[in-house]
């Protein structure tokens, strides 16, 4: 059973989660409607687009009562939410599948780039960031700084594109398509998505790192920092036991506003590598007009979003007890 510590934490924790967790259902309910408007304004006719241009208007009327687009706005929008809440995000008119079974085969690939790249971010971020607060105001510090405000003003398609100039043209290490093979192992998977995951990796990993030596920086100009060091406690082991701890929920947060990018901000990435993930489905979506493919891309990417602020608000929760008691 549990102690009384742990159902302390829980009573306090639980009620500041579950407001979180309905302002993020409550955001999301928002964003739908949102993304609903903006794909109707889209220019064009999604019927005469998947029919062409020499169709008849007689055959571009029945397409459109087939799928639902002669009906009121309102109407349609209800239909399409109803859809997402119950798992039938609709049907794409022109893979001519359901929309769940195209997004199923391209969301595993944005998983796995998204996954690989963090495994590179998140350790490298967070030992730029720690060394540079360690070492605030010296040389390191300094040149850590100016390389990690040069890789933020970087823009990931010059440096996407200097990759494959690079390694794919010049040296001819990796190959300029991040395609997998069926039966890849391990080894052909990294060297296929390589370039992908160095160019989303410079701007995450510079961002992290900026925002990480923020965060503890903050906690190294408190009391208890120069109290534990005055007691002949290291620096290492002071930032690691007792500045982390205490730090954690903002960098928490920087690496959930980082993460969220490997998901939407992947779409120039996935088009210069020509790499089958879920952002270039959605640009794909635009240009044939498939609304309903591309309202259901645009939900994933926001829900991916909200969910990684709440598991990063949830961790800064548990961890700091003053927003616990506020």
């Amino acid at each position: 059973m549990a102690g009384p510590a742990t159902r302390s934490l829980l009573a306090t924790a639980l009620p500041l989660v579950g407001k979180r967790l309905a302002s993020g259902l409550l955001t999301l309910f928002l964003v739908s409607i949102v993304v609903f408007s903006i794909a109707q304004m889209l220019p064009g006719d999604a019927a005469q687009e998947m029919l062409g241009q020499s169709a008849t208007a007689e055959a571009v009327t029945a397409l459109r009562e087939k799928f639902g687009l002669d009906r009121p706005a309102p109407e349609r929008y209800l239909r399409w939410l109803g859809g997402m809440l119950t798992g039938d995000p609709g049907f794409s008119m022109v893979a001519n599948l359901p929309v769940g079974d195209v997004i199923a085969s391209r969301l595993p690939n944005s998983l796995l780039l998204a996954a690989l790249t963090a495994l590179v971010c998140v350790p490298v971020a967070l030992t730029i960031g720690i060394l540079s607060a360690m070492h605030r105001d010296s040389r390191l510090d300094r040149g850590l700084n100016i390389a990690t405000l040069s890789m933020v003003a970087v823009p990931e398609f010059l440096i996407a594109t200097l990759a494959v100039l690079l390694f794919a043209v010049q040296l001819r290490w990796l190959p300029s398509i991040a395609l997998i093979p069926a039966n890849a192992g391990f080894v052909d998977v990294l060297r296929a998505l390589a370039m992908p995951i160095l160019s989303l990796s410079v701007i995450v990993i510079a961002q992290m790192a900026r925002m990480t030596r923020a965060a503890i920086i903050q906690q190294l100009n408190q009391a208890y920092v120069e109290m534990a060091l005055l007691k002949g406690i290291k620096p290492a082991r002071v930032v690691l036991t007792h500045v982390l701890p205490n730090a954690i929920g903002p960098i928490v947060n920087a690496m959930a506003l980082s993460l969220s990018y490997l998901l939407g901000g992947a779409i120039i990435v996935e088009t210069i590598f020509n790499y089958p993930g879920l952002a270039s489905l959605m640009v794909n979506a635009v240009t044939s007009r498939d609304m309903p493919l591309l309202q259901a891309c645009a939900m994933i990417f926001c829900a991916a979003y909200l969910l990684l602020v709440l598991v990063a608000d949830t961790v800064a929760i548990l961890a700091n007890p003053r927003l616990r008691n506020r």
